[in-house]
């Protein structure tokens, strides 16, 4: 390698060392503390009606009151699809009797038919 290219080879490798950020030491200390988070409490409860025990018990624990009350109204096979996608994809641990009191609790609540 001519001397010129080697000077030049020197003269890039220390500038791009120079511009990388230094790296961190793997034994460099890191501090952790806890934290208290105080989230708003939702005090809507769901509307009365058959089926709200069996929603009420299997739903809420991912799902909002609100959330299910700003869905559109839906046909009740639609609810039944919602209730078995939650089953089937997220592993819902919804009984079938539960399921069927949810849907028909959500086709008379949110229903369109």
């Amino acid at each position: 390698m001519p001397m010129r290219t080697a000077v030049l080879v020197a003269v890039l490798t220390l500038a791009t060392a120079a511009m990388r950020p230094p790296a961190l030491a793997a034994d460099a200390p890191r501090s952790f503390r806890s934290v208290d988070i105080d989230l708003p409490f939702g005090d809507l409860a769901p509307p009365p009606g058959p089926g709200v025990e069996a929603f009420t018990s299997n739903c809420l624990a991912c799902h909002s009151v609100e959330m299910v009350l700003t869905q559109p109204p839906l046909p009740r096979a639609v609810w039944q699809a919602e209730v078995q996608k939650m089953r089937a994809a997220f592993a819902a641990p919804i009984a079938d009797d539960d399921a069927k009191q949810i849907v028909d609790y959500l086709a008379q609540l949110k229903g369109s038919d």
